[in-house]
């Protein structure tokens, strides 16, 4: 698990929390929790004073929660399988 102050130096350097979480191999939301101890999706908003002590965004982190899904079409090691399948089934038997 990545660290906060490790998501602070990320950040210090110039990432942002999608770069840094990307480099601590961790999504934007989680990088945004250790950084600040609030979740992305802003149901924890932090009391006035708690607001000096954590990083800032310019607008909401709601986006930083709910990161696209990816769902690859294909992949070359099922392709490759149904291809060895479809040869051996398709293929006259061997005496």
């Amino acid at each position: 698990m990545a660290t906060r102050t490790q998501v602070m130096q990320l950040l210090s350097d110039g990432h942002s929390y999608e770069t840094a979480a990307a480099e601590l191999g961790i999504s934007a939301g989680e990088a945004f929790m250790v950084a600040t101890g609030l979740p992305a999706d802003g149901s924890g908003a932090p009391r006035p004073e708690e607001r000096r002590e954590v990083p800032q965004l310019p607008a909401s982190s709601q986006h930083l929660s709910n990161p696209p899904a990816f769902n690859p079409t294909s992949s070359p090691a099922v392709l490759d399988w149904v291809r060895e399948r479809a040869h051996a089934e398709l293929s006259p038997p061997q005496p």
